[in-house]
Formats: structure tokens, C-alpha cells, sequence
């Protein structure tokens, strides 16, 4: 009996294409059911509590890394997930903070973690394990199981990432476009501007879907975000909320979640737009359920784990296989000190397909987004600039280089005009390019950045044409 439901298993199909028909809804109830009423339960007994664990014997045969776990008897039982097993036991990291179990409680074997996302679930908001918090009901299942640890598509099968897209954001477009399956970080301090603007990232209407994880981030910040920054992409959008104060399995667990939710609408064809804010918090939460399960740290106190969980978690995000959608990746890395060598911004950054670098000096001028554009990269340029994009481009990166690099001689009066040509036109063009490419929140999205700035420039040029006013 158990072997032949066990072979039912879900058909894959695309939720945009069609609805379900009675025979989805009756495999999806079957499955659900094999889920929630197995035929047989496996449990084992908690021997030690611990702030930072606890300790089950009775379960380790039966036991892989990842396996969930639930306390007691309860009909929501609190969860856990095994971190370590060893023939005496199995250390279990608790998902609440507040766990309130004690030694001979129960403990039950709940099986692997996923999740069954749904089109409708668009508009929700969710917490990590995949439950709503915004009041408005329990979500819809759909036909189709995802794993919060799933693996990311076979390289060989994966779309060429071609597609070019506009971000509305103009510093970005200009210097560092981005492209459909892209994946890219925003490397910042605190306070420079990186919610900003993945507030105005969120807005673009480049995207069929927006998957948004908010991880780490304060309780008040999040209806801001949702209200303000996704106020016209709300209906499209799915967000995953674990909030700083909430405990570190939870922190690591929701950008998987938020990854399987995209993964979900990347299969039904949709081009995706991923944001997590931020990757740097989940590492923190990674350290500290790895330290829990004994490693020892190796890098500033990061454990060996954090550093292979990175690139299978930014993996997961780019193009899909053939026939399917996308998944634009936008990670921000919280840096730090400011330090952008940190070993957690360094394996970031060697995975991703670009990086943009916001800069405290840059903030502390008033011109937002603090973008540095001779620090930020977007490895997939070339596919969207033309041949006289580039030039400009590298022209105008000259040009602030020149412009920078003499900023101390100028204000010291060690520079005259006219002993340097190239250092004069940076004079006179770069101030102006500042001012093109700054932007806020309330200011509408850019269109066309490269007409912009030769807007602005013509316009330059002409106001320098106009003869001085005469002198009475």
C-alpha cells in the first residue's frame, strides 16, 4: 500500500498554463496525505536541552542531515532540524527561539523539508518555513513538491544568458546593466543606501514575478518595504520574511525558501527577479548553527560549512534549463566594518556575475545611490552594450578616474586650468555626469540612460556657447 502511493508522485505542470483538473487535485491530496498521516512514525526520546541545541537519542539510523523533526504531540508541533548525528544521538537545531521542551519529551521523525508553492500566492507574505503571516488565510498548495534545498539545473542544460534588462535605476543601466538570469550583489556598509535601492530595483517592471527575502532585517522595516517599495509590484510579487530578532534557523532557512518559491514560478516560464537582502546575514545564521553542531571556525570565526553553503544557495538563482524562465539574482552584502575583504564579501563576490560596490564617501556628498562606478562590475556588460556604448562607457570611467584622482590637488590650489586638457573637460563633464546619475526613490524611473546624459551634456555645451552677460 505504502509503496504504490509512494510511486504516485505529483506530475509536473506548468500552473500558468492551465488549471489544475480533478486528477492533480486528487494527487495533491494524496500526497499531502502520505506527508501529514504516515502509516508509521519513528521517534525518539530528547536527552539534553540546551540554549543552542538539543540532544535526541533513538533516531540516528533513521536519520540524514536536513531531516526535520517534531517535538511532541501537539497538532502544530514546534520543529527542528538535525545538524549532527552520532551514534549516541542526534543534535537538533530547534526553529523557535523559545522552545519549551524538557528531557523525555518526544521527538519525531518529520521527514525532508519542502514545500508546494502555488500561483497564488502572489501578494503573500510568508515566514521561512512557508506558512503566512499576513492574515489573509492559509495558502493554496500546489501540484508540485520543491525542496528547500534543492540543487541548481545541470550546467550543461542551463539557457545563455543574453537577454538584456532595464533596471530603471540610471548609475546601474549605465555602468553595470544587467541582464535576464544574471546574478549580482550590492556590497555596502550600514546606512549607505542599500535598502534604497533595492527598493528601486523592486519597482522595475522588467519582471513576470518578484521573489523578495527579507532576512535579519528589522520588524519595522518590513510593511515600509512592503507598503512603500512594492506599493505597484504588491500584486506580483511574494515575499519571505524572517526578522532579526527570530532565531538563526530561521534566518538561514528563508532565502531557500524564497529560492524555492522562485524555482517555482522560473519552471512555470515566468523571468524572475530574486532579491535577498541580506546574504551576510545568512552566513552570520549559517555560523552560528554550524558552531552549534561543532565545527570549528576557520575565518574569522566562520565555519567550513559557510563557505560551501554560499555558492549552492547563488547557484541556485540565473537562467533555468531549456524552455523554462529565469531567475534574476540580486544579493546584498552587508560589509562588514567597510571592510570589502572580508572572507564573506570575498566568496561572494568570486561567484557572482557582477558586483556593485556602494560607497561611504559617495553617500556622505549627498549623491544617491552611492554607486562607485570604478569599483562596480557587471560581468555580462558586453552583452548588453554596443560598440559605441562601450566606448562611452570606458570614456566616461576615464574620465572619473582623472577627475578622483586629482580631487586633493584641486582643493589644495595645486592645479591652474589649462595644464592638463583631459583633466579640464573631466572638470567640466564630470559634476554634470554626477548630477545625471543621481536618483531617489520618488523620482520616476529611468527610461533611456545614455539619452539622458547626452541630454544633459548638450545642454552643458550649449550654456557654455551663450556669450556672458554684458556689464553696465
Amino acid at each position: 500500500m505504502s509503496e504504490a502511493i509512494s510511486e504516485a508522485e505529483p506530475r509536473p505542470c506548468s500552473p500558468a498554463s492551465r488549471p489544475p483538473t480533478a486528477l492533480d487535485l486528487l494527487e495533491q491530496r494524496i500526497a499531502h496525505a502520505k506527508t501529514a498521516l504516515p502509516f508509521t512514525r519513528i521517534g525518539g526520546t530528547v536527552t539534553h536541552v540546551t540554549p543552542a541545541y538539543v540532544q535526541v537519542s533513538g533516531l540516528s539510523r533513521h536519520l540524514k542531515l536536513g531531516d526535520c523533526i517534531a517535538f511532541g504531540s501537539a497538532s502544530v508541533p514546534p520543529l527542528g532540524e538535525v545538524v549532527r548525528i552520532d551514534e549516541d544521538g542526534a543534535t537538533i537545531k530547534p526553529f523557535d527561539n523559545n522552545l519549551k521542551i524538557g528531557p523525555g519529551e518526544i521527538a519525531w521523525l518529520h521527514g525532508d523539508q519542502s514545500l508546494r508553492p502555488d500561483i497564488s500566492w502572489k501578494g503573500r507574505v510568508l515566514n521561512a518555513l512557508g506558512i503566512a503571516i499576513d492574515g489573509q488565510g492559509q495558502l493554496r498548495e500546489g501540484p508540485r513538491v520543491y525542496a528547500f534545498d534543492a540543487e541548481p539545473p545541470a550546467a550543461m542544460r542551463r539557457e545563455r544568458v543574453r537577454a538584456p534588462l532595464k533596471s530603471g535605476v540610471r548609475v546601474m543601466d549605465l555602468f553595470t546593466p544587467l541582464c535576464a538570469g544574471q546574478r549580482i550583489g550590492i556590497f555596502a556598509g550600514s546606512g549607505v543606501g542599500k535598502s534604497t535601492l533595492l527598493s528601486m530595483l523592486a519597482r522595475s517592471n522588467g519582471f513576470d514575478t518578484v521573489v523578495l527575502a527579507l532576512v535579519g532585517e528589522r520588524g519595522r522595516e518590513v510593511r515600509e518595504f512592503l507598503e512603500d517599495a512594492l506599493a505597484q509590484n504588491r500584486s506580483r510579487a511574494v515575499t519571505v520574511v524572517s526578522t532579526g530578532d527570530e532565531s538563526p534557523m530561521m534566518r538561514r532557512l528563508a532565502p531557500k525558501t524564497a529560492l524555492a518559491i522562485a524555482e517555482f514560478f522560473r519552471d512555470a516560464g515566468d523571468s524572475v527577479l530574486l532579491i535577498v537582502d541580506s546574504v551576510t546575514r545568512f552566513a552570520h545564521a549559517t555560523r552560528e548553527v554550524s558552531l552549534a553542531a561543532g565545527e570549528a571556525p576557520v575565518a574569522r570565526g566562520y565555519t567550513p560549512s559557510v563557505f560551501s553553503e554560499l555558492p549552492k544557495l547563488l547557484e541556485r538563482a540565473g537562467p533555468g534549463a531549456e524552455g523554462t524562465g529565469s531567475i534574476t539574482g540580486v544579493f546584498s552584502v552587508l560589509v562588514d566594518g567597510d571592510d570589502h575583504n572580508d572572507p564573506i564579501a570575498d566568496s561572494i563576490r568570486g561567484t557572482l556575475d557582477g558586483h556593485i560596490v556602494l560607497d561611504r564617501k559617495i553617500a556622505d556628498q549627498g549623491r544617491y545611490p552611492a554607486v562607485n562606478v570604478l569599483t562596480s562590475v557587471s560581468r555580462l556588460a558586453n552583452t548588453v552594450w554596443s560598440a559605441e556604448q562601450r566606448k562611452l562607457v570606458m570614456m566616461l570611467r576615464a574620465m572619473i578616474s582623472h577627475f578622483e584622482d586629482t580631487r586633493d590637488l584641486r582643493l589644495m590650489g595645486g592645479y591652474q586650468k589649462g595644464a592638463d586638457a583631459e583633466l579640464d573637460r573631466a572638470i567640466d563633464i564630470v559634476p554634470k555626469l554626477y548630477d545625471v546619475m543621481k536618483q531617489t526613490l520618488s523620482d520616476p524611473p529611468s527610461s533611456d540612460p545614455f539619452q539622458e546624459i547626452a541630454r544633459a551634456l548638450t545642454e552643458t555645451k550649449d550654456e557654455g556657447q551663450q556669450p556672458p552677460p554684458q556689464q553696465r
